[in-house]
C-alpha cells in the first residue's frame, strides 16, 4: 500500500503519542516513496522527529533499574538454537571478547542483553551488546544480516535505550567504569546488509537526525571485522 505525505505524518503523529514506544512503530519500517510528492518514507520520519526532536528526548520515560544493570547469569553459555539470531551473534562476540578480542573502532564487548526494566510492566526492551574501548561506552543496536529493519529504527531504537537509564553513574558504576566515562548509542548492522545500503544513499534527514543524537554506525564484515560509518 502506498500513501501520501499527510498519511505518514498522521501516522508519525499518532505514534509520537507514546514516544517510548516510538521506534516499534509501523511507519519506522516502510520502504518506498509517497504517491504525492515522491519522498522517501523513512526521510519524512525523520524529518518529523528532527522537527520535534527536543519533544523526543525529553518524553522518552526514564526508568531508575534498582537492581545491578550487570546480570550474572551473562557468562557467554550457548543459547538454545529457537532463540533470536541477534542473540546469538551477541552472545558469540561475548565470548571472543570474554577470550581477549578487542574489536576495532568499540573495543571490548563487556555485555549482552542487558536489561533496562525496574519492574516486569516497564516498557523497556534489552541492549543487544555493551561494547568499551577505554574512554567511551558505546550501547550497540545489533540487526541479523538479512534484517530489513530500516536504519531509522536502529538509531531510535539503540537512542531509546540509552536515554530510558534514568541514572547513568549508577549503570557505569554496576560495569565498574568510571563515572564519567561517556556513553553513546550506536548502530551496529552488517556491511551490505540493508541498513548499510541505505547510508550509502541520499538520505539527508537521516543523517542529520544520526548526527544530532550522536549516533554514528558501526558495519560487520566477515570474521567480525568492524569498521566505522
Amino acid at each position: 500500500m502506498a500513501y501520501t505525505r499527510e498519511k505518514i505524518l498522521n501516522k508519525c503523529n499518532y505514534a509520537f503519542e507514546n514516544i517510548s514506544t516510538f521506534y516499534q512503530a509501523d511507519v519506522i519500517n516502510y520502504r518506498g516513496t509517497t504517491l504525492d510528492t515522491s519522498e522517501l518514507y523513512s526521510e519524512i520520519v525523520a524529518e518529523f522527529v528532527l522537527n520535534n526532536l527536543d519533544a523526543f528526548v525529553s518524553g522518552i520515560k526514564q526508568i531508575y533499574r534498582e537492581k545491578i544493570y550487570k546480570t550474572t547469569s551473562h557468562t557467554g553459555e550457548k543459547i538454545p538454537n529457537d532463540r533470536r539470531m541477534e542473540e546469538k551473534i551477541a552472545v558469540e562476540m561475548f565470548n571472543m571478547s570474554k577470550g581477549g578480542k578487542i574489536f576495532d573502532h568499540i573495543g571490548k564487548i563487556i555485555d549482552y542483553q542487558t536489561p533496562l526494566k525496574n519492574i516486569a510492566d516497564d516498557e523497556a526492551g534489552k541492549i543487544d551488546l555493551l561494547a568499551y574501548d577505554g574512554q567511551t561506552l558505546r550501547i550497540l543496536e545489533l540487526k541479523k544480516p538479512d534484517s530489513d529493519e530500516t536504519m531509522l529504527r536502529c538509531v531510535l531504537e539503540g537512542f531509546t535505550y540509552m536515554q530510558t537509564i534514568k541514572d547513568k553513574t549508577k549503570f557505569l558504576v554496576d560495569f565498574d567504569l568510571l563515572e564519567d566515562t561517556k556513553i553513546v548509542a550506536c548502530p551496529f548492522v552488517f556491511y551490505n546488509g540493508e541498513q548499510h545500503k541505505e547510508m550509502q544513499e541520499n538520505r539527508p534527514y537521516l543523517k542529520e537526525l544520526m548526527m544530532k543524537l550522536n549516533s554514528k554506525p558501526y558495519y560487520i564484515k566477515n570474521d567480525y571485522l568492524i569498521v566505522e560509518g
